[in-house]
């Protein structure tokens, strides 16, 4: 009883919380000098270079439609996609800019690890300014790194013909010739929508403005992604002062990650408009729950809206609905935490998340379809090797095949998926114990959560890493968090094909060498103008000890 009472963060002890280590009281630092702000402006113009030849190439190397390609046959627009291998070489030269571009930036945003965290940083404005430039030539450039946008214009127009995109994919509810249907991948043509009706209500009025129109419709979706980004940028700074960690430090890892840039922007996926809903919901709720005032009049209607906009989160994509039960464990330790606390704040938390989500549901027009096994295990068809369960069931079943035991992938799948789904739980349930108790903070234990639920995953994708980076950008501090988060996002970014799919392997190893030979001529000519050696950054000064988790 003791081991499980201990497992699950009940006994009582305040100290030793492992979690909590990830975490270290981050103050706001002043602005750089003024040799520091002129490599920050080369630094700026590096990444925006990268980011200008990543949308110059995607021309010929992006997520091109089947149909109704705009620069095909195009003499001087339509040339990047006469050279397929050149547009290639372009857009993987101009993603590791971007990528080097950011790990400089890093060093105005957080200092060096071995020497504490910088006494100098970039200011807000610069961090806005720097995120903007490289974002811009992203919004133009067609598709990159996914074709996921067409099979939300083909679910778009299912729903729009008033149809049910949760029981009938494409190809049977458009037609395998349908102009949308031809640029969705095969593996998504027969498959009905995995996404919550918020979505595809949006992505209704979407296709009734712009109808077959693909051009017309990707914009408008990289459009409702901005705003997702855009909800991220406002509500990460705010979110670290919460937490005590330096707001542009948390731009820096989340909002300017290129994992972000790449594929929230360039990508266009609905992740963004998930997370910016989430963390707003977050921001504002937490205003009435960590504030001295009673909850009532506008705390409590902040209490409310920040509820609503989580449950809206959840419209989009389900796992955001795990932001609610820490909400919900923040508001019962400040109601006593107890156990009646416990089921106050819960009954308060699902009664307003099922009133959105039933007038979401209704009015859309889609009703529960999206909340049946069969839609929410849409995913499952692919298998990534990013997840570990699937990993470990891929695994296991090549070495049958080696061992001539046969193929029992499936079988392994079907054991260690179930497994992994349970130690997910067990995590998630600790964090929230953690919470209640006051151990950790719920931003914390939030991206800790998602964190293991990412890694756990039967399906993980590239773009979900940021399920657990960006909460975690406004809470950890420490260098076992962001060392690998930073390596992770570094390494992840340049793995996906700019055309959300295979290339020949020597256009690939063609492209790699080519892209080394340029960083590193660029790096040889800028080595003196940018701060590519450890004492070219930010000063560094003594770095801080004190932790949320202590605090009541």
């Amino acid at each position: 009883m003791t081991l499980a009472r201990r497992a699950l963060g009940i006994d009582g002890r305040k100290h030793g919380f492992a979690v909590s280590s990830l975490h270290g009281d981050e103050p706001e630092a002043p602005g750089l000098n003024p040799r520091e702000t002129a490599q920050l402006r080369g630094v700026r113009r590096f990444g925006a270079t990268g980011a200008l030849l990543m949308a110059l190439g995607a021309l010929g190397a992006g997520a091109q439609p089947v149909l109704q390609n705009p620069v095909q046959g195009l003499r001087i627009l339509g040339l990047p996609a006469r050279m397929p291998s050149v547009a290639m070489t372009i857009t993987l030269t101009g993603s590791a800019m971007v990528v080097l571009a950011w790990l400089l930036l890093g060093r105005f945003a957080i200092g060096n690890f071995r020497e504490g965290t910088a006494i100098r940083r970039l200011t807000r404005s610069q961090m806005d300014r720097t995120l903007l430039l490289w974002v811009i030539p992203l919004t133009v450039a067609p598709p990159m790194f996914s074709k996921d946008v067409y099979s939300y214009l083909a679910q778009s127009e299912i729903a729009a013909r008033g149809l049910d995109p949760y029981a009938i994919g494409p190809a049977g509810a458009l037609g395998v010739d349908h102009v949308l249907t031809r640029t969705v991948p095969n593996i998504w043509r027969d498959t009905p929508a995995p996404y919550g009706p918020l979505f595809l209500w949006i992505g209704k009025g979407i296709s009734a403005v712009t109808g077959e129109n693909i051009v017309a419709g990707i914009f408008l979706h990289r459009l409702l992604a901005l705003v997702g980004v855009a909800l991220i940028v406002w509500a990460l700074p705010r979110l670290a002062k919460r937490c005590g960690v330096a707001s542009v430090t948390a731009l820096w890892l989340g909002a300017a990650n290129p994992l972000l840039l790449f594929h929230l922007v360039a990508g266009i996926h609905n992740e963004a408009l998930m997370l910016g809903l989430m963390l707003a919901g977050m921001e504002v709720a937490l205003r009435a729950v960590e504030s001295a005032d009673p909850i009532r009049g506008r705390s409590l209607l902040n209490l409310l809206s920040g509820v609503a906009l989580i449950a809206l989160s959840g419209s989009v994509k389900i796992p955001s609905l795990l932001a609610l039960g820490f909400l919900g464990m923040a508001l019962a330790r400040r109601w006593g935490g107890r156990a009646r606390s416990v089921a106050a704040a819960a009954a308060l938390l699902l009664a307003v998340t099922s009133v959105v989500v039933l007038a979401v549901s209704l009015a859309s027009g889609l009703g529960f379809g999206w909340l049946s096994p069969g839609t929410l295990g849409t995913a499952n068809e692919v298998r990534s090797w990013m997840s570990l369960p699937t990993l470990l069931g891929l695994g296991t079943g090549l070495a049958g095949v080696f061992l001539g035991l046969g193929d029992h992938t499936t079988a392994v799948l079907s054991l260690t998926r179930p497994i992994a789904s349970l130690a997910a739980a067990f995590v998630a349930l600790r964090m929230l114990i953690a919470v209640l108790v006051g151990r950790i903070h719920p931003v914390g234990a939030l991206g800790v959560s998602l964190g293991v639920l990412v890694l756990l995953f039967p399906v993980v994708q590239p773009w979900y890493l940021l399920w657990a980076v960006i909460p975690l950008a406004a809470w950890a501090t420490r260098p076992s968090f962001r060392i690998p988060a930073i390596a992770f996002s570094s390494v992840v970014s340049l793995m996906v094909m700019p055309n959300g799919g295979e290339y020949q392997p020597f256009v690939i190893v063609q492209a790699a060498i080519v892209t080394v030979l340029v960083c590193g001529s660029l790096i040889f000519v800028t080595r003196n103008r940018l701060p590519w050696r450890s004492d070219g950054g930010a000063s560094a000064g003594p770095r801080t000890t004190a932790a949320y988790a202590e605090t009541p």
